[in-house]
């Protein structure tokens, strides 16, 4: 099966939004990031690759179960808790990691350069670091997709049990300062942590502490601006215990969140297609309804299609059950151009993941936007997968193009939830912060 295409995420857009549009003049001030003392498992290469895991949002039970077969600490026992409490079990396991010295607590406050680098080549680097959280209005911070209550919920019940950062925000912004250096100066022998996972891809870490380096950085970024690029329900998140805790609790670590930072002008992740599973909803019947808003073209086979997907200029999907594949496309613009608001920009309406939205799921195919009806797949494969599982159908897109998202996200507008999958992802795990160890940095 053809890979649908990618697009490198320091793309044309990108560097538009945060290039010299990073540079503020927002009297409130752009990014700042701060050192914290990371709280990290104390053993050698050969367990660090089975305690970390990906982000929670992509470990089904399957992964879960496997990831825990090989190390039964690994972060997945805490970043996805079971049980009859979970939340409180994931607290207390926690805990059990410091007591128990299987985990460490950085001794000093430190940036924490981290990098991944696939079995393809792909290398991105970045700076982790606790940002100050900022409201949307404040354009510091620009979110370009919507959220859901069930995840946030989900994630503010573990944050509340844990008072713990457990998998950081992935931010992007276009560099070229203190930080990119900082970034770019680490030293190959002063590494403190190194594990291959088991889709080949290496994870590196090392710390800076010296005073210096971070006011450079905070100086550098403090007039800049950052796209989050995974993680809006985090952020969500990490904003909704802030508005819990302030108000009996005054300030504190609650008001900053772990986050990794990357230059996409020197490091730029790559950014692909989320596909969606309509789980209830045959091919067949998925087909005919669509005939209502676009061209239905004849049934081929899957590879064929996906061909035609990638070549398409406009709106475009494919709709498959694994077996037979049909590319639909050819929304008229008078039809997308009519599903827009006035205050977003037209570059949202026109998105295939929008079109999809507004137009098929909502309106066609009258499906409820909720788990078990509309699933999402990170690959197509996943997706052709689950649909022969339930006999429904997989929805396979195209990437979103990061200059698109650049667009929505300086606008102010929302694209449909997971509209975006940028990759490689950070590690859970390699460095959580909890609130405990923080200290009030002046």
């Amino acid at each position: 099966m053809p890979a649908l295409r990618t697009i490198a995420s320091h793309e044309k857009g990108v560097a538009d939004l945060v290039g010299t549009g990073s540079r503020m003049s927002n009297r409130s001030g752009g990014l700042s990031l701060a050192p914290f003392r990371g709280m990290r498992p104390a053993v050698d290469e050969g367990r660090l690759k089975n305690l970390i895991c990906p982000p929670y949002d992509v470990i089904d039970e399957d992964h879960r179960a496997r990831l825990l077969a090989a190390d039964p600490d690994n972060a997945a026992a805490v970043i996805v808790p079971r049980g009859t409490d979970p939340y409180a079990e994931a607290a207390k396991r926690l805990n059990h990691w410091v007591a128990s010295g299987l985990h460490r607590i950085d001794p000093v406050p430190a940036l924490y350069v981290y990098e991944m680098r696939t079995a393809q080549g792909t290398m991105t680097r970045g700076v982790l670091g606790a940002v100050e959280l900022r409201d949307p209005a404040d354009q510091v911070i620009l979110p370009h997709e919507n959220t859901m209550a069930g995840p946030v919920a989900d994630r503010l019940a573990l944050m509340t049990a844990t008072e713990t950062d457990l998998e950081p925000i992935y931010l992007v912004y276009d560099g070229g300062g203190a930080t990119s250096q900082a970034v770019a100066d680490v030293a190959a022998d002063d590494l403190v942590a190194a594990a291959t996972t088991s889709d080949d891809t290496r994870h590196q870490l090392w710390m800076i502490t010296d005073s210096e380096v971070h006011r450079a950085v905070e100086a550098d970024l403090s007039e800049r601006r950052a796209l989050i690029a995974d993680g809006h329900h985090r952020y969500a998140t990490y904003r909704a215990l802030q508005a819990a805790l302030r108000p009996d609790r005054g300030a504190g670590p609650w008001d900053r969140g772990l986050t990794l930072l990357v230059d996409t002008s020197s490091y730029g992740p790559d950014v692909h297609a989320i596909h969606r599973v309509l789980a209830t909803l045959p091919l067949g019947r998925a087909a005919e309804l669509a005939a209502q808003v676009c061209h239905v073209a004849a049934p081929t086979d899957v590879a064929t299609a996906l061909g035609e997907l990638d070549r398409a200029e406009t709106f475009c999907a494919v709709l498959t059950d694994g077996d037979t594949a049909s590319v639909i496309s050819g929304v008229s613009a008078a039809a997308v151009e009519a599903t827009r608001t006035t205050s977003e920009p037209p570059a949202l309406a026109a998105l295939d993941v929008t079109v999809l939205h507004r137009m098929l799921i909502s309106e066609v195919w009258k499906l409820a936007d909720t788990e078990g009806v509309v699933d999402y797949a990170h690959t197509a494969r996943e997706a052709i997968e689950a649909a022969r599982r339930v006999g429904g159908t997989a929805v396979l897109l195209r990437p979103t193009p990061v200059h698109a998202v650049a667009e929505v996200a300086a606008s102010g507008a929302r694209m449909p939830r997971k509209s975006t999958f940028f990759t490689p992802k950070p590690a859970s795990g390699l460095v959580m912060r909890r609130f405990v160890d923080q200290v009030e940095l002046r």
